[in-house]
């Protein structure tokens, strides 16, 4: 089996990665979300005592969940970014990292303030700044390629649903 056909267009076990997209913008966003991921994940622990005893509401999911959401949201930052990339200006790519620094930033040192400091105000604080990137980052990939766009909207609900479970705790919590 060949990876490229004979006139050099697209690929045969990576569909969408022909010779007019170029693939080193996937990768680098994928290495920028999976350090992101990673670098939150670490700060994360739903067993603790601590995090079993805060007063969550009805509607929060089990522990499991999260994980279960986050890898495909992740993945989709990550094709998101690249195509942008792809289709983008040199100023609108400039722009482009520039937000999803900050985003993926803002996205892992959430789990730092709420996890890590046990402080479920940081957390709500964070996760509200995360709410306003992922605003500009919607905007900024607009600029430059509609589908790259679209692939954020979840992610985007997805934050503003753990910003809505932040804040539940946040006002149950008697300690806090």
């Amino acid at each position: 089996m060949r990876l490229i056909s004979e006139r050099g267009g697209s690929s045969r076990l990576m569909p969408g990665f022909g010779a007019g997209l170029k693939w080193r913008p996937y990768v680098g966003a994928a290495v920028a979300v999976v350090t992101a991921a990673a670098a939150g994940a670490v700060a994360v622990d739903t067993d603790s005592a601590w995090y079993r005893e805060l007063p969550k509401p009805q509607w929060q999911p089990p522990s499991w969940v999260f994980p279960t959401v986050w890898t495909p949201l992740y993945a989709t930052i990550a094709w998101s970014a690249g195509r942008t990339w792809n289709h983008a200006s040199e100023r609108e790519r400039m722009n482009l990292l520039t937000a999803l620094t900050v985003n993926l930033t803002l996205n892992a040192a959430w789990s730092w303030s709420f996890f890590a400091a046990r402080s479920p105000r940081a957390g709500l604080a964070i996760s509200l700044l995360l709410d306003v990137s992922n605003l500009h980052v919607i905007g900024t990939t607009s600029r430059s390629d509609r589908r790259g766009t679209a692939a954020l909207l979840p992610y985007a609900a997805w934050c503003w649903y753990a910003t809505a479970l932040s804040a539940a705790i946040v006002r149950h919590d008697r300690r806090l």
